[in-house]
């Protein structure tokens, strides 16, 4: 039976006129539904990636396939949505409201449909009673929360979540691991927060120096202490053991 992949990159290479071999011949698959980490150092070429995944930004050589087509840059592509690492980047309208309703409205959708998939997913994310709010009277947290409202507004079939846990505090976190957790979506997570990936992943990419290092189950990869290390990674705390007595030696 042949695998549904809904997301191919083959021999990507991308560089800024100021820095070269930012990604280098980057290869992966994803599969329909899937929740995939990817996690690097500093400058790996993380966020280079996802500019390049939407079509914000154009490879030098290689191909990007979603949903069986080829992703051409420049052009709004409503199946394929991107959280920014920053919420400033992604709310510029005069209320809440108006930033969740552009994407549906750029769709082409009926008031009726926009105007429900705005409440839903500002619902969904629990900034239901900020609708009416300036974005730039929000608080860091409440932005992260508003944009992603902006990005489950769209409905689309593969996500992109740059450091989606910044400036969240525990209890708003959790709210997001939970919605993660319930969607059907393709998703591809950047994040320093191991443990957030740990909750909704079932694989990770390890990205280095614009280069794939390893790929594989999330628990597996990011157990390896000593490949953790080499790549300036930490080894997540809940996959440390505690030292403590078993209950042979008791």
């Amino acid at each position: 039976m042949k695998e549904n992949f809904i997301l191919t990159l083959e021999n990507l290479s991308f560089s800024y006129p100021d820095k070269s071999d930012v990604l280098k011949e980057v290869c992966f698959r994803i599969s329909s539904s899937e929740h995939v980490g990817l996690v690097g150092p500093n400058g790996s070429g993380k966020t280079t990636l996802f500019l390049l995944l939407c079509g914000i930004l154009t490879p030098q050589s290689g191909r990007i396939t979603a949903m069986g087509k080829r992703v051409a840059a420049g052009r709004f592509n409503p199946n394929i949505a991107y959280l920014f690492q920053s919420p400033e980047d992604q709310l510029f309208s005069t209320t809440l409201f108006d930033d969740v309703t552009f994407g549906p409205l750029n769709m082409a959708l009926p008031q009726e449909e926009v105007e429900l998939r705005a409440a839903r997913s500002l619902e969904q994310v629990g900034c239901s009673s900020l609708s009416e709010r300036a974005p730039h009277h929000l608080s860091g947290g409440e932005k992260r929360l508003a944009a992603f409202a902006t990005v489950l507004s769209m409905m689309p079939d593969i996500i992109l979540l740059d450091e989606p846990t910044s400036n969240l505090d525990s209890l708003n976190r959790r709210n997001v691991i939970n919605i993660i957790r319930q969607m059907k979506q393709t998703l591809m997570i950047c994040s320093h927060d191991l443990e957030f990936l740990l909750e909704t992943c079932q694989r990770v990419i390890l990205i280095d120096r614009g280069r794939i290092i390893r790929e594989g189950p999330i628990v597996e990869l990011l157990s390896d202490e000593r490949l953790m290390k080499s790549h300036n990674l930490e080894k997540p705390h809940s996959l440390t053991p505690h030292n403590r007595l078993s209950h042979d030696h008791r």
